[in-house]
C-alpha cells in the first residue's frame, strides 16, 4: 500500500478553509507527508476598476499579497508534527490553480474546506464540485466540514465492488491509519418496484433480496482480501435501500467521523448513480468526505 507523501491544502484563509488546513496538518504528522498550504490571489479584477484607485492597484496588490503571506504563516504554525511545510500564494483563478499545484506536486491528497468566505465556498455548490473533481483526476479531495479534534478514529467506506471501490478501502486505511472501519454496501432487487406492482408475492420479492445479500456479502470479503483486510480489521454493513439514503444514515447510525467514496460504478448506468450519490452525500453528510476520483474522469 503506497503511503502518502505530499498533500496539498488550499485555503481562502476563512475559519472553514483554516479547519481543513488543521486537518491536513494532521494527517501529514500521522503520515510523515510533506504538507503545502496553498492560497489563491484572483486580482485581475482590480485592473478593470484602476481608475477607482488613483493608479494605485499595484500597491493594493502588494497589500493584499502580503496579508495573505502573513495570514499563511500563521497558519504555519499550527504545523506541529508536520515533517515539512510550506505555504505559497499564487495569483490567478482560484480552480485552475489548485489543480494546477496539485499536478506539480504530484499530490497524493487535496485537501478544501466544505465552505469558505469566497471560492471555497462556491467550490462545492453546483456545478463548480464537479468540475474539480473532473479536473483533479488523480488527485483524491478530501473535504473537511467539521473542526479536526482528533485523528479520524470511524470510517465508514461505502462500495459497489468497482476498481474505485478498492481505491476507496486503500485510501482509507492511508488516511486513518488504525481508525475503525466500516465497509459499506447498499443493494437493491433489479426492478423490485415493479416486481411488487405485477402482483409477485413478497416471499419470493424476500428471496431474491436474501440472494442479493449473500452475493454482496461474497463480494464483500473479496474485495476486503484483495486490499489485504483480515476479517478483524474491518466491519462489514450491507443494508437493503437507496444507496444515498442508506450512506448517510449509516453514517448517523455509526457515528462516523469520516466517509470514504470512490467516484466511479462498473459501467455508465452505474457511474452515474454513483456519480449523483457522491455529490448526495458531499451535499447531506455531516462528516468530513474523501472522493476518490476514477481515471476516465480525466478525460472530462
Amino acid at each position: 500500500m503506497q503511503a502518502i507523501t505530499q498533500i496539498l491544502a488550499a485555503t481562502d484563509l476563512s475559519a472553514p478553509a483554516r479547519h481543513a488546513v488543521d486537518r491536513a496538518f494532521r494527517i501529514a504528522a500521522a503520515t510523515g507527508a510533506r504538507c503545502t498550504v496553498l492560497h489563491a490571489l484572483e486580482l485581475a479584477a482590480l485592473d478593470a476598476v484602476r481608475e477607482w484607485f488613483d493608479d494605485g492597484v499595484g500597491e493594493l496588490k502588494r497589500q493584499l499579497e502580503t496579508r495573505a503571506e502573513a495570514s499563511l504563516a500563521r497558519l504555519l504554525a499550527g504545523a506541529a508534527g508536520v515533517c515539512a511545510a510550506e505555504a505559497r500564494v499564487v495569483h490567478g483563478a482560484p480552480l485552475a490553480a489548485i489543480v494546477g499545484e496539485a499536478d506539480a506536486l504530484a499530490a497524493d491528497l487535496l485537501v478544501l474546506g466544505a465552505r469558505g468566505d469566497d471560492y471555497l465556498r462556491r467550490l462545492l455548490l453546483g456545478s463548480t464540485a464537479s468540475r474539480i473533481l473532473r479536473k483533479a483526476a488523480g488527485h483524491p479531495v478530501l473535504v473537511v466540514k467539521a473542526p479536526p479534534h482528533e485523528d479520524y478514529r470511524r470510517v465508514l467506506v461505502p462500495v459497489d465492488f468497482s476498481p474505485a471501490s478498492r481505491g476507496a478501502v486503500d485510501y482509507a486505511r492511508r488516511v486513518a491509519p488504525g481508525a475503525d472501519l466500516v465497509l459499506f454496501h447498499a443493494y437493491e432487487v433489479p426492478f423490485e418496484g415493479k416486481l411488487a406492482y405485477a402482483g409477485v408475492e413478497s416471499s419470493l420479492i424476500e428471496h431474491y433480496r436474501l440472494a442479493a445479500r449473500n452475493d454482496a456479502l461474497g463480494r464483500m470479503r473479496q474485495l476486503a482480501d484483495a486490499a489485504g483486510l483480515a476479517p478483524g480489521e474491518y466491519t462489514p454493513c450491507i443494508v437493503h435501500g437507496d444507496a444515498s439514503q442508506q450512506i448517510l444514515a449509516q453514517e448517523q447510525e455509526l457515528d462516523r467521523d469520516l466517509i470514504v467514496i470512490g467516484k466511479h460504478g462498473v459501467h455508465v448506468t452505474e457511474e452515474l448513480l454513483l456519480g449523483s450519490v457522491t455529490h448526495h452525500v458531499l451535499d447531506e453528510s455531516q462528516c468530513d468526505v474523501l472522493v476518490i476520483c476514477g481515471r476516465r474522469e480525466a478525460a472530462g
